[in-house]
């Protein structure tokens, strides 16, 4: 007997939901095993920086084309067969034995993870046709999204406290079978008979501009950021986002359409994406380093600390959506921001406090998740909402570029800081006579977490992590405040006016 339309919807709600828990997974879980991967595999920090980078820099390679191929090709389709690629990537990572293959099958697993974000979506509206149903069902999608997020670090502690690393990465073979299999019984085939070409040009050069960057920022300091090598990799760069630029204003079906930066609500959300990546996301790469270098923390407690971190982003989403509905996105979204700059400010000030501990920073981190709480969905919902329909999906496009964007560069950014400033107090320590190259390499292997029990190499490692939560902080509150002016106090209050007329 043929399964009816509700249960069919139900199992592709399920399988949609699974798919979007690895995509999450895949970005929070990793972080906290990072100090395991740099001793077992015996990587190096540029290293570990490049296992987070690879999946986010080939998400942001594919993210625009995804929706192209899907209307092309058959959303169905297009799912079935980056499911299987992320599957059989994420299989690959956990049976890497060495980091390059390691960062060639992240590589693999973000272009795969990429598609099949933009898949999930795309079988959601076409699969929930009734305005109520469609509802729940992002919903649905959301809270696993967020689940995956939220606890990510968790379940990698705990994954890596019962087993090993390397499940870490497998667990994602068998829930990918699972996921093809309920979407062979329950998705509906779908596609667009007039789906648009796809824009090469643009992913080419928008893709080279972004890893050339991150390259730059995260290989610059051994290579000299002045040598011939190090400016080519710059201006080719440069001379790529330039050309993005110019390909993107010619196309006839651009992936951006530049003339939406003019709409403020557009914009001044646009500055809350990249708020939240020059700050929160890009810290939960380090922040694991610091709970495990400096407080002396397991990958499970590690993971257990971090959900201060990471939870509030999960339980304040409702709140941050009715204040948005009272006051208005261009109040709720910068004041979001600025609680993320104060949660970051209070770390850096806790971090260089006579006596750090554990109960003097979690205070700082949970401010930080309370803020990117109430502004995530402030920040979705104006991007999307600001726009005719017909360009909602080219906003959302947009709006995840930049988070991704953002993120990958503030990675390699934040990772050069820590460098920096444990190379910094380092030359002020008592760590015995090494020098310049010598002097580079301690700093790499202590900025990766390993400061065994010197008391010398924890300190350098909590004054580098000091650097980085004070560029955070100041990087957030001053993007508060170019999404407060982008917004403008007067149409915010105006927003706020309408929205709640009462």
């Amino acid at each position: 007997m043929p399964a009816s339309p509700a249960s069919r919807n139900r199992t592709a709600l399920f399988a949609v939901c699974l798919a979007s828990l690895m995509f999450g997974l895949e970005i929070s879980s990793v972080p906290v095993i990072l100090p395991t991967l740099e001793r077992v595999l015996g990587g190096d920090f540029r290293q570990m920086q490049w296992v987070m980078n690879a999946y986010t820099i080939a998400s942001t390679t594919v993210l625009m084309a995804a929706g192209a191929l899907a209307d092309r090709f058959g959303r169905r389709r297009v799912f079935l067969i980056s499911g299987a690629l992320f599957g059989a990537s994420s299989v690959m990572c956990g049976l890497a034995t060495g980091v390059g293959v390691l960062i060639l099958a992240r590589a693999l697993q973000g272009l795969s993870g990429g598609v099949l974000l933009i898949c999930m979506l795309a079988i959601l509206s076409h699969q929930f046709r009734d305005g109520r149903e469609r509802s729940r069902a992002f919903a649905a999608w959301g809270v696993v999204f967020g689940f995956g997020l939220g606890f990510g670090p968790l379940i990698g502690g705990m994954i890596v406290a019962v087993s090993d690393w390397t499940w870490v990465f497998l667990v994602h073979g068998p829930i990918a079978a699972l996921t093809l299999l309920l979407v062979l019984a329950s998705v509906e085939e779908s596609r667009d008979p007039n789906a648009r070409r796809l824009d090469v040009g643009g992913m080419l050069t928008l893709s080279l501009a972004v890893l050339g960057v991150a390259f730059y920022l995260t290989q610059g300091d051994a290579m000299g950021f002045a040598t011939p090598l190090a400016v080519t990799v710059l201006l080719a760069s440069l001379a790529c986002l330039a050309a993005f630029i110019v390909v993107e204003r010619r196309v006839e079906h651009p992936m951006f359409d530049f003339s939406v930066l003019r709409n403020r609500s557009f914009s001044g959300a646009l500055l809350g994406s990249m708020g939240m990546n020059f700050s929160f996301w890009p810290l939960m790469v380090y922040l694991p380093l610091y709970f495990h270098g400096v407080l002396g923390l397991g990958e499970l407690a590690s993971g257990i600390a971090l959900l201060a971190y990471t939870l509030p982003a999960l339980v304040f989403p409702p709140l941050g959506e009715r204040l948005s509905l009272r006051h208005g996105p261009g109040v709720v979204i910068p004041a979001g921001l600025f609680t993320i700059g104060v949660g970051f400010l209070w770390m850096h000030g806790a971090v260089g406090a006579a006596d750090p501990g554990l109960w003097t920073v979690l205070p700082g981190a949970l401010i930080a998740g309370v803020g990117l709480g109430v502004t995530n969905t402030p920040v979705t919902n104006t991007s999307t909402g600001s726009v005719s329909p017909d360009r909602a999906g080219m906003a959302s496009g947009l709006d995840m570029s930049a988070r991704l964007i953002s993120l990958a560069i503030n990675i390699a950014l934040m990772g050069l800081l820590l460098l920096r400033g444990v190379q910094a107090a380092l030359e002020q320590l008592p760590v015995g006579a090494a020098q310049g190259a010598d002097l580079r390499g301690l700093a790499e292997r202590i900025a990766a977490g390993d400061v065994g029990a010197d008391p010398a190499a924890a300190i350098a490692l909590a004054q580098g992590f000091g650097d980085v939560t004070l560029y955070g902080g100041v990087s957030v509150c001053l993007l508060a405040l170019a999404s407060l002016l982008v917004f403008g106090v007067a149409g915010a209050r105006r927003n706020a006016r309408l929205a709640c007329p009462g």
